[in-house]
């Protein structure tokens, strides 16, 4: 599964024209991405901000306001990565300035996720045991166990997943990678 963020940021004299012309641009990029990545995938907002531009001032005067930035974002999720290169090159052509980033993942990472915690428990209990005997004490149960970050939990699975850069010219090459 690949998850895009891309978006499109617009500057305007006042909030309304800045809020105006990125609807017009953000919904010109979204179109672009639904021909692209059809029913295969889902397109969700995951930011929209209109905030002042400021200029600082000079010799001590306070910053003014000279204009406003309209930021819409959305993220794009599909299971097939050869559409990743797709979806950033169609939303770059529609108008897409704010593309920050695309990462990879599991569709379903329970098993693993199960796996690597099993693991993780063992490795826990040998070290606690390590420690106690060097301290000539013996470990009888468990008081606590934490999963700080559940995020930085390292899966006990290597897949190799499949490249997906095009050999069209132009297009935007990606590279998928191993998930670990």
């Amino acid at each position: 599964r690949a998850q895009i963020t891309v978006g499109v940021v617009t500057q305007a004299p006042t909030a309304e024209a800045a809020s105006a012309q990125n609807a017009r641009q953000t919904t010109q990029m979204l179109d672009a991405i639904k021909k692209v990545v059809g029913t295969g995938g889902e397109i969700k907002t995951s930011g929209y901000s209109v905030n002042p531009a400021y200029q600082t001032g000079k010799n001590g005067a306070p910053p003014r306001i000279v204009g406003y930035n309209s930021n819409n974002a959305v993220l794009v999720t599909v299971d097939d990565l050869r559409l990743v290169s797709k979806i950033l090159d169609a939303a770059a052509k529609a108008g897409a300035n704010n593309i920050n980033g695309v990462s990879f993942t599991l569709r379903d990472d329970q098993a693993a996720r199960s796996e690597a915690l099993a693991q993780a428990a063992v490795k826990a209990r040998e070290s606690a045991e390590a420690i106690a005997k060097a301290l000539n004490l013996r470990v009888t149960g468990v008081v606590q166990a934490e999963i700080p970050g559940v995020s930085n939990i390292e899966p006990l699975y290597s897949r190799e997943l499949p490249t997906v850069a095009q050999s069209v010219e132009g297009a935007t090459p990606i590279e998928a990678g191993d998930i670990k």
